[in-house]
């Protein structure tokens, strides 16, 4: 009885906190059809390409003629030494990447959204040259996917926002 009382006063405390789940609709809702809307411009460089695919896996991005918006990426990478020992050999690195991307209304040339997102990552620097650079190729590769989700996240947050505004 006090499992069920207490269930209920949860419910009841948590309907009047308006949390409203993100993708609500599924393949039909807001944040999807907004999605689906958007045509991705070509990001440079190799983390670019990764960050540009990461986009385009996420989101079904509408074809250049049907799209309502561009999403334009700039990207700075960066890698920094930081542990140094004795003989200033570089032992740890940190691999920084951010993001500032625009979302553009095709038909106006308006920025409708400019933000920015980003994320680093610790790289152990050992006598291995090879695992070395294995290790950065893949702190490059999950930081592109962590910005990926920061930029998908705030686009869906965007649609819902403006859908909300109509």
């Amino acid at each position: 009885m006090k499992q069920a009382l207490a269930f209920a006063a949860a419910a009841l405390f948590l309907s009047g906190c308006q949390l409203q789940p993100l993708y609500a609709g599924g393949s039909g809702g807001t944040v999807a059809t907004t999605l689906s809307e958007i045509t991705v411009a070509p990001i440079e460089g190799q983390v670019g390409w990764l960050v540009y695919n990461n986009l385009k896996e996420r989101m079904a991005t509408g074809e250049a003629s049907t799209a309502r918006y561009r999403l334009d990426v700039t990207l700075d990478d960066s890698i920094i030494g930081l542990g140094i020992r004795g003989d200033r050999a570089v032992t740890r690195e940190r691999r920084t990447l951010r993001a500032r991307y625009q979302l553009v209304e095709l038909s106006t040339g308006q920025v409708v959204l400019d933000a920015t997102a980003g994320s680093d990552a610790g790289i152990d620097v050992v006598s291995s040259q090879y695992a070395t650079v294995a290790a950065e190729q893949t702190a490059a590769e999950r930081l592109s996917e962590v910005v990926s989700d920061q930029i998908i996240s705030r686009l869906g947050l965007f649609a819902t926002r403006t859908q909300q505004a109509r």
